[in-house]
């Protein structure tokens, strides 16, 4: 691997620690600051929701911005953003204001909106055959986020004792902080003027195209369950009288599930075929919820957790690979900010129906309106293979 190229790499990995690290800290303890600061105990998720939609609403936007400005950048302002979030977020805790605390947590979502693309920039300046490997590689950053994101929110919730997790924000603060740091180092080259003036199709021919189905409808889907079911759980546990520190293990296996594959997952591509490792994540998918449903007992909550992040890391990778199959170089911001907005989009709706469904209705809904969802992602890929032998026959 060329050095730039192994400079981006690492460095965009570690942008992915910290970034994952915070935003399961967010995940973990927001429907918690929620439970207790919202009038409607219905809204608990809200902030979390509120995250998502925040990520979904500046997706397009900072997509669009990255592909003027270029990636290190985009990385930057949004990591000022995000700071800005977070300095919100610390403030609504101290006067306990639930709609200032949502307002933080969106603006937050802005600055999720850029780390996003961590993934694309790298895959920007990989050769072809290398990028889904390149791509899990820095998502495999997250794996420390998983040891950091819930150990963090329980070292730091009583550190200002006067008002529960405050800490936990104003140290979210340092870590987008260390994210601006690195990310000044960063090197990611910008088109080049022959690709910036090459034939550019709409947006809507992209999105019509059958990959870009495949790659966005399997991309939401899998963020949406793991939002629907991960933003629920520490709740569900709470209600069933485990602690927060459980509810803590169980979230720190899942995001281990979520990006510890990301070592071998570009191999597994590279070696299997991208379409079957991904339906073999939802296969494995699919085998949460209905763990979920055979019982409220520790084991369950940390299978179906562990389960739904191990098949979200296939799916989802998988995914980001066959996006980048689908867009000419001049092409890349638009298809990235359009899958984004869908992806998250679609997260938002799941995280916010995850806490209304579980209040009126009750853990075992929540699961049952999973397991659809999966189904339709296996549908998308056997379509998606099928589409694929087609072309190969007819280009023969």
């Amino acid at each position: 691997m060329p050095t730039n190229q192994l400079r981006n790499v690492l460095l965009l990995a570690c942008c992915q620690a910290i970034f994952i690290g915070g935003q399961t800290t967010i995940f973990f303890i927001g429907g918690l600051i929620g439970y207790e600061l919202a009038p409607d105990k219905a809204f608990a998720t809200l902030p979390v929701t509120t995250v998502i939609l925040g990520t979904a609403c500046m997706t397009i936007p900072a997509s669009l911005y990255m592909g003027r400005f270029g990636r290190r950048t985009g990385f930057l302002t949004g990591s000022v953003i995000g700071a800005t979030g977070a300095i919100v977020c610390s403030i609504a805790i101290s006067i306990a204001s639930f709609p200032f605390f949502c307002f933080g947590t969106f603006l937050i979502g802005f600055y999720n909106a850029f780390c996003q693309y961590y993934r694309f920039a790298v895959a920007d300046a990989a050769p072809k055959d290398k990028s889904a490997r390149y791509v899990s590689w820095v998502l495999a950053g997250g794996v420390v986020a998983a040891f950091l994101g819930p150990q963090l929110a329980l070292w730091t919730r009583d550190l200002i004792p006067q008002h529960t997790y405050l800490g936990s924000y104003l140290t979210i603060l340092c870590l987008i902080m260390c994210v601006m740091a690195l990310i000044s180092f960063l090197r990611i080259p910008s088109l080049t003027a022959e690709e910036k003036a090459a034939e550019s199709r709409s947006i809507f021919e992209i999105m019509s195209s059958k990959q870009f189905v495949a790659a966005a409808g399997c991309g939401m889907i899998a963020y949406a369950v793991m939002s629907l079911l991960m933003t629920a759980t520490p709740l569900a546990m709470l209600s069933c009288n485990f602690i927060d520190a459980d509810a803590g293990l169980v979230i720190q296996w899942h995001v281990i599930g979520m990006f510890g594959p990301s070592f071998f997952t570009g191999d597994l591509i590279n070696r299997f075929g991208l379409f079957r490792i991904m339906f073999i994540g939802v296969v494995v998918m699919m085998a949460a919820p209905l763990l979920d449903l055979q019982g409220i007992a520790f084991g369950n909550f940390l299978g179906s957790l562990l389960l739904v992040g191990l098949g979200w890391n296939f799916v989802f990778i998988g995914a980001t690979t066959l996006l980048t199959r689908v867009h000419r170089p001049s092409e890349r911001a638009k298809t990235q900010a359009a899958n984004d907005f869908l992806v998250f989009g679609a997260t938002a709706v799941a995280s916010f129906l995850s806490g209304a469904l579980l209040h009126n209705f009750g853990w075992h809904v929540v699961n049952l309106v999973a397991l659809p969802l999966v189904a339709i992602a296996g549908v998308l890929i056997l379509w998606a293979i099928m589409n694929d032998r087609k072309e190969e026959v007819l280009a023969n």
